[in-house]
């Protein structure tokens, strides 16, 4: 189930048509390694039936290089029939579907070139999800592409400026989180007329240096409102265990009171390996009345299960 990818050097070196032939294999590898994963998904409890999809599914797919090899009749043909039909199986198997590009991918920067490098990639990934039968209209299913807010000198009207430089259907799948350093939440509130807002509880734990949003707090019918009826999708992940080594798993972690500990605010931002908190998770499953959730846990399909047997077993508990 694991994707594969190659270097932009390594086919460089590479005649034209062994170049051709080998980032076709990776190409064809990943469609099948991707189809295999939302069966394997598909296959789990319904709480757990979301997916966040690789980036790196079709490599060098913006690089200059690689452009003709992508316009190619034969691969092209590939792509848009396998993704096809990932993308139904998904839907007709409630398997709600994600992409996350990396940090660098930002649509508004005060670097024209950087913003425009982002954007590029940002219509990559909606072309994935365009191949997969979400082009149109919002979020369908659920289905979105989320990134960070970018540099903060920009502030709220760039991004609303970035948002402009999209194609529609990547207009209708973005999403924004807000993060640790430059986007908080509240920078973030103003944009939900025109962007669905994806809540990063840990994230905001860091950045407002120790408050855990709860599901009642008005800033959350904000949120669901940004997402125009879609159920809203947020994030959630918990300070690593070996920093945090010791702590009492029922109590939630005291921003404030580990950092007079001596431990440092950049530590503190780093994910666990599986979601060992019982009090973060008790969180979640207050804020699953409203929200979906995607685990960012360096052990993510075994966190992901281990929350979920959390939830349901607290769920039995009080029901």
């Amino acid at each position: 189930m694991n994707t594969s990818t190659v270097t932009m050097a390594y086919l460089g070196r590479l005649d034209r048509k062994t170049a051709y032939d080998k980032l076709a294999s990776v190409v064809a590898h990943n469609l099948e390694a991707v189809r295999r994963q939302i069966a394997y998904v598909a296959s789990r409890p319904k709480l757990e039936r979301l997916h966040r999809l690789s980036s790196d599914l079709l490599p060098g797919y913006t690089h200059s290089s690689c452009r003709p090899f992508y316009q190619d009749h034969d691969l092209r043909g590939l792509i848009e029939s396998k993704l096809a039909s990932i993308g139904q199986l998904a839907r007709e198997c409630g398997v709600r579907l994600s992409m996350h590009p990396g940090q660098f991918c930002v649509i508004a920067s005060a670097s024209p070139s950087a913003a425009a490098n982002g954007v590029a990639e940002f219509e990559y990934h909606a072309d994935l999800m365009r191949y997969m039968g979400y082009g149109d209209g919002w979020h369908p299913h659920g289905a979105h592409i989320n990134i960070h807010g970018g540099a903060k000198a920009v502030g709220a009207e760039g991004i609303r400026e970035g948002l402009g430089r999209l194609s529609e259907a990547a207009r209708n799948l973005i999403t924004i989180e807000n993060d640790e350093v430059s986007f908080g939440l509240d920078d973030l509130l103003p944009l939900a007329n025109v962007v669905p807002i994806v809540l990063d509880l840990h994230h905001h734990w860091i950045k407002s240096g120790g408050e855990y949003v709860e599901p009642d707090d008005p800033r959350i019918e904000t949120i669901i409102a940004s997402w125009r009826g879609v159920r809203p999708l947020s994030h959630i992940s918990v300070s690593r265990e070996d920093l945090l080594s010791g702590h009492d798993s029922f109590t939630l972690p005291d921003y404030r009171a580990l950092v007079r500990a001596g431990i440092r605010p950049r530590d503190l931002r780093g994910h666990s390996d599986l979601m060992w908190n019982a009090a973060v998770n008790d969180l979640v499953a207050r804020h699953l009345a409203w929200s979906d959730f995607e685990v960012e846990a360096k052990l993510k399909n075994i966190a992901s299960e281990g929350l979920a047997r959390h939830v349901e077993k607290s769920a039995a508990m009080t029901g």
